[in-house]
């Protein structure tokens, strides 16, 4: 190799610390100008490489498993498994199988759509948050909403709970506009029908987004039941004077209308999600673990401290809305704030409150990651207290306060074992290191079972990582997941299975798990037919073991 010229290399002068604090100044402003004329687009794009940043490093687990199963399945072959099983979550399975099509599967682009999803949300927080209560709100709410560890975790995740949070906070900006252009008398039919079928597409995506219908009549009656109210006490105090009602009478008659029809069409998609609802049958009765959940995991991802700093502003901004709006004489923006409240509490309690209870009640519905369509609506109730402070230096404080209170949870979620413990990752990475020392080997491999999934074997791991298992034979399968309409592959007995199907094979691995370890059996098999083991490797709850053939 030749050495560089002279002079090809420059030499950087030395910059002073005055410099180096202009330009930062530079940076900063710009970048605060950014986030100030175009605050949708900039906090966007900054949730999109937040949650995209190292979401390959942690190792697959069960679920997200359960969707590379499912979206690279053919179409007939995932119409036939969404028939017996997962059928709440099939658009976002077509919609992974398109994604997989154009390219491909790995641990990235599973986890990019929701890295996606989450920009679009927080974007959409930013325009809720502007429509509620200014600018400000806006663009507080939607860095408090990246700054969420739940949201953290749903944006590195391939499962549909990202889009979930999506539609939500999408589909109150819609029905906003619809009750809007219904005061205004301004094409209001239009939003209506889009408000429809936005629902109707919301709840086939996920039925539990059809408690976010139900919030949303709760904002409409509430808002109605307060301006009853403000004529009360208008009539006794001959100096107010009222503005127009923010929903008029029809728009709770084409809410109606409009929620009604998407609940008829999705009518049939519904039965059939709870057809299946055994699916859901690990989901525990409410007991003490579940104020827990509520209070920590469902939003703030089990972190207690950042739970009761949350809590402790969302209380805040409540209160404070409230007594500001029942001043004598409430300015334009204690109107608009207490609004905000009315918008965002009921988002944020009703889908939680009736998943809970109708758990309590035998239906066993409620697991902490349903509940991520509230964590726009989190958002804002939070941002309701942050924009409280003035002067705008300790507005700025407290919003960074709460991006590096999150710092610790979005490091958190990118560990290699942040999902379940899994080490499935590893485990893959063992076994590929190993067969690269015997790249003319011809291999079998026998699954045992999954560690805390029954239901399921080890196979479970080459779905997750097939590079490690390509041209190995499955000495164990009985029936395959695919063809059969399920989710995972049938294996069969290994006295019975193995032996006829070992050939020409001279290397056999096992790959299961700690508990109902199936390895000793399948070690006596192999011995009879000329096996020996040559390794083992445990990682987590995955043993792995070599055997190869004596000659």
């Amino acid at each position: 190799m030749s050495s560089p010229r002279t002079g090809t290399i420059g030499v950087p002068r030395q910059v002073s610390a005055p410099e180096v604090r202009t330009r930062l100044r530079g940076v900063s402003g710009a970048i605060g100008l950014a986030v100030v004329r175009t605050p949708e687009l900039t906090i966007g794009a900054l949730a999109v490489l937040v949650t995209a940043a190292f979401s390959w490093v942690p190792s697959l687990w069960y679920d997200e498993a359960a969707t590379v199963t499912s979206a690279q399945r053919s179409w007939a072959q995932l119409w036939a498994e969404l028939h017996s099983v997962d059928a709440v979550h099939g658009l976002y399975y077509a919609l992974m199988h398109a994604w997989f099509w154009l390219v491909g599967y790995t641990p990235f682009t599973l986890r990019f759509p929701s890295a996606l999803a989450i920009g679009v949300a927080a974007a959409l927080v930013v325009a809720l948050g502007r429509r509620l209560g200014g600018r400000r709100l806006g663009i507080v709410a939607g860095l408090v909403f990246l700054a969420l560890p739940r949201v953290q975790w749903a944006g590195s995740e391939g499962r549909p709970y990202a889009t979930i949070t999506t539609l939500s906070v999408c589909l109150t900006l819609v029905g906003l506009t619809a009750v809007r252009r219904t005061r205004s008398r301004h094409h209001a039919t239009r939003w209506w029908i889009a408000y429809g079928a936005l629902a109707l597409v919301a709840v086939t995506f996920n039925v539990y987004l059809s408690l976010a219908v139900v919030a949303h009549a709760v904002v409409l009656l509430w808002t109605v039941l307060a301006r009853r109210s403000e004529i009360r006490r208008a009539n006794m105090s001959v100096r107010t004077v009222l503005a127009p009602p923010l929903v008029p009478g029809r728009a709770l008659v084409r809410w109606g209308i409009a929620a009604a029809a998407a609940a008829f069409i999705a009518s049939p998609f519904v039965l059939a999600v709870v057809s299946q609802s055994k699916q859901v049958g690990w989901i525990a009765p409410v007991g003490d673990r579940t104020i827990a959940q509520v209070f920590a995991t469902a939003w703030f991802g089990a972190d207690d401290a950042t739970a009761a700093v949350a809590w402790t502003l969302m209380a805040v901004g409540v209160v404070a809305a409230v007594i500001q709006a029942r001043r004598p004489s409430p300015t334009v923006r204690a109107l608009f704030r207490m609004q905000a409240v009315r918008v965002a509490l009921p988002l944020m309690v009703v889908p939680t409150a009736a998943l809970v209870g109708a758990t309590a009640l035998g239906e066993h519905l409620y697991s902490p990651k349903y509940a991520t369509l509230s964590l726009p609506f989190v958002a804002i109730l939070i941002a309701l207290a942050v924009t409280l402070l003035r002067p705008k230096a300790w507005l700025a404080g407290s919003v960074a306060f709460l991006l590096v209170l999150s710092i610790p949870a979005g490091i958190a979620v990118k560990q290699p074992m942040a999902k379940q413990d899994s080490t499935w990752a590893k485990a893959a990475s063992i076994i590929a290191t190993a067969r690269d020392a015997r790249p003319d080997a011809d291999e079998g491999v026998v699954f045992g079972s999954v560690y805390g999934h029954p239901g399921a074997t080890a196979d479970i791991i080459r779905i997750s990582y097939p590079w490690a298992f390509t041209g190995m034979t499955d000495l164990g399968v009985r029936k395959n997941g695919a063809e059969t309409g399920v989710l995972w592959n049938r294996t069969g007995d290994v006295a019975t299975t193995v032996p006829a199907r070992l050939g020409d094979i001279d290397t056999v691995w096992f790959v299961g798990g700690t508990s109902r370890n199936k390895e000793p059996k399948t070690t006596e098999v192999l011995e009879q037919h000329g096996f020996v083991a040559e390794q083992r490797w445990k990682t987590g709850t995955v043993i792995m073991t070599e055997y190869v053939r004596v000659r």
